[in-house]
């Protein structure tokens, strides 16, 4: 049986890492959903957030973009030396997360581009519109369009977008490729590679769990809202028994 991970953390404001989460402990009411759960990630880096339904994977990339729930009543989170954790979900926003939830939250009555240009109201600006369409030319092809008649991965390509308009340093997905079909899959993954090689760092939380070892650099696994492993993607992926114990695949 494969050992639960243990990480002795110090503070987090003394680590070196680009985003690092330190023993965090999150709450919806006074049911504890992420238990001393603690990670680095290194800038440029793409992480899985892996593990069952109900392991506390959501909620983690919650606690870090700093939304009202869950609370977060322990623990410290730290983007480039600069402590999210005292931080409200705008002055996070503002110091460069972006959260893609799962369900897009595309903005209804609004064009693909007017979802665009509604992120870049205010500062800080990130991509321009002509780079945005340079990458996804869908959304070129669409901008005059609802965007909430796009297909699903037309839908995801614009949540991603919306969040390259802000100039972000991280990038967090929430199940990005619920409802897709394959193809539309290897699609958003090579987008994320690209996205990559801009030096953004990004945290996938995905029921796919291959997919998304297959695109990650490391893998951090949750087991009832605590870290059971922390390594490299390619190790899980040729651990069958940790697969198994812990993402039942």
């Amino acid at each position: 049986m494969t050992e639960p991970f243990n990480k002795h953390a110090n503070n987090a404001a003394t680590h070196k890492a680009f985003l690092s989460v330190w023993e965090i402990e999150a709450y919806y009411g006074e049911s504890f959903i992420v238990q001393n759960v603690s990670f680095d990630i290194h800038e440029g880096e793409i992480l899985a957030l892996l593990g069952r339904n109900g392991a506390g994977k959501t909620s983690t990339l919650r606690t870090i973009a700093r939304m009202d729930n869950p609370d977060l009543r322990h623990g410290e989170i730290w983007l480039d030396r600069k402590p999210l954790h005292l931080m409200k979900s705008h002055e996070a926003a503002t110091n460069g997360i972006a959260l893609v939830p799962e369900d897009r939250s595309i903005i209804p009555g609004l064009t693909v581009e007017e979802n665009l240009q509604l992120a870049q109201i205010a500062p800080p600006i990130g991509w321009s519109l002509e780079r945005i369409y340079e990458l996804f030319p869908r959304l070129g092809e669409r901008r005059k369009q609802e965007g909430i008649t796009l297909s699903g991965g037309e839908q995801q390509m614009l949540a991603i977008a919306r969040a390259l308009a802000r100039d972000i340093k991280v990038l967090l997905l929430d199940e990005p490729y619920e409802g897709l079909a394959p193809v539309i899959v290897q699609e958003i993954a090579k987008t994320l590679n690209i996205i990559r090689d801009q030096g953004i760092t990004t945290v996938i939380v995905e029921q796919n769990a291959v997919a998304a070892l297959k695109l990650a650099d490391r893998a951090v696994i949750l087991d009832t809202g605590s870290v059971v492993f922390d390594g490299s993607a390619k190790e899980v992926l040729e651990n069958a028994e940790l697969r198994a114990q812990y993402l039942a695949i």
